[in-house]
């Protein structure tokens, strides 16, 4: 299952989290939620594989913990998103659609 495009009309924005909004629900360590706005990545999907962080050429993303999510133990939090140039790599490289830009998201949290 990949993110959901239209998580800001089907979620309510429940956490900040680094400079950034967290989308719910959230239910710590099971569900995560999405992060971000502009660049959002799906706790809740990310398989932690680094392809986001390797490939994107402005280092939008950090790595964070999340101990006992039954996905992967860090994922990749978009932590620099206003740093974002909509390249798309990042969406590009995700093999499993964690990861969503939308350029109209962009300035708002």
């Amino acid at each position: 299952m990949a993110i959901d495009p239209n998580f800001e009309e089907n979620r309510e924005v429940v956490d900040e989290h680094e400079g950034h909004d967290v989308w719910g629900p959230v239910d710590e360590p099971e569900e995560l939620g999405i992060h971000g706005t502009h660049v959002a990545v799906d706790f809740d999907i990310c398989i932690a594989d680094g392809a986001c962080l390797e490939d994107c050429p402005v280092d939008v993303f950090e790595w964070v913990d999340s101990p006992d999510h039954p996905e992967s133990e860090i994922k990749a939090d978009p932590t620099h998103e206003e740093q974002c140039i909509d390249c798309m790599l990042c969406v590009d490289v995700c093999p499993v659609d964690a990861i969503d830009v939308d350029a109209g998201r962009a300035g708002r949290k």
